[in-house]
């Protein structure tokens, strides 16, 4: 049986935290910065953690990624 291989694209959009929590990056916050107010990218800048039943939609693909 071939080796299990991480889902690429999701290496750079989620963390694994040291305690297993899936940390996720809020949308908004790639281009058009000018128009947005500090308070607004402040908020954005912030990564909150997935919920647990997302967290088990992405486990398998989400399996070999370390923190």
């Amino acid at each position: 049986m071939p080796k299990m291989k991480t889902h690429s694209s999701l290496k750079g959009r989620f963390k694994i935290t040291g305690t297993g929590k899936v940390m996720r990056y809020k949308q908004g916050k790639n281009h058009l910065l000018s128009g947005k107010s500090s308070r607004q990218k402040r908020v954005l800048s912030t990564n909150p953690t997935m919920a647990p039943g997302d967290v088990r939609r992405l486990q398998q693909q989400l399996s070999l990624i370390k923190g």
